[in-house]
């Protein structure tokens, strides 16, 4: 319930600017939120999981990190149609909530409390969505003329 409301008010939010600031936007943020988890699971959790959790914490960091990058990138360039842009923008962001969002919680399930095993199946599903935003790259640069 609680994501459902932060989507719906991120979503009002990112309509109230264009695409490109919008992927711009949300690539920085991606960014901040990669960096204040990757100091708290450097620091903060060093202690509390085991060598396996923080390596998997950190695999999460890694990949929202890579693909605010990526977000950056997209938003900067006109080599990308604005519908590609669009497409690649909502693959990647749903791919880093499932994808790094589940590894952060079942990486600290010891720490929350929370058994949220069955959240596991989700994190393929993240990793496919970060793919196709990849291959929507791809292909829209391949088929691009001149």
């Amino acid at each position: 319930m609680i994501v459902r409301k932060f989507f719906r008010s991120l979503k009002f939010v990112l309509k109230l600017i264009i695409m490109d600031k919008k992927i711009i936007a949300t690539g920085a943020v991606l960014g901040l939120i990669a960096i204040i988890l990757g100091a708290f699971g450097a620091h903060a959790l060093k202690e509390t999981l085991d060598a396996n959790q923080l390596a998997s914490f950190e695999t999460g960091v890694r990949y929202e990190m890579y693909h605010a990058i990526f977000l950056l990138v997209i938003g900067s360039t006109s080599h990308v149609p604005e519908k590609a842009k669009r497409n690649i923008y909502y693959f990647v962001l749903s791919g880093v909530v499932l994808f790094s969002g589940s590894i952060y919680l079942l990486a600290t399930r010891n720490i929350t409390g929370l058994d949220i095993r069955a959240i596991g199946m989700v994190t393929p599903i993240g990793g496919l969505l970060m793919i196709c935003a990849w291959g929507v790259l791809f292909l829209n640069i391949i088929k691009k003329k001149g």
